[in-house]
């Protein structure tokens, strides 16, 4: 999914500011216009998430010329994040894998000795790294 954010300018003393219109109360700011997009990525990540946590689904962005309509962002610079809705998502999803015998038996050793299944197990590595 792609966010339009609005960024209001920064300068010496002051950080860039960015709101998510299409999320309320998502913001975020850096100190420079890259490090304010950045953030706004990880802000809208979070929110999202949030709010799948909570059941909700996640709202459908509008384009950028409605919320430059709004006065309230006049002057402000905008940009666009995009957003994998997949990475969030706990769904889960049944997957084939084909592993040596060998391995195999390493990964239910390891799995075992930390006291999860094979699938939590790999989830936890992926996850920790």
């Amino acid at each position: 999914m792609r966010f339009p954010i609005a960024i209001e300018p920064g300068d010496d003393k002051h950080a860039f500011g960015v709101v998510v219109p299409d999320l309320p109360g998502c913001y975020s700011a850096g100190d420079t216009l890259d490090e304010a997009i950045e953030n706004a990525k990880e802000a809208i990540e979070l929110w999202l998430e949030t709010q799948i946590d909570a059941g909700a689904a996640a709202p459908n962005p509008r384009p950028i010329g409605e919320h430059q309509k709004n006065p309230e962002f006049a002057g402000w610079v905008w940009a666009v994040v995009e957003v994998d809705l997949s990475t969030l998502s706990d769904k889960t999803e049944r997957v084939n894998v084909t592993l040596p015998a060998r391995v195999l038996r390493r990964l239910d050793a390891k799995a075992k000795a930390a006291g999860e299944t094979r699938s939590g197990y790999i989830a936890h590595l992926v996850l920790s790294s």
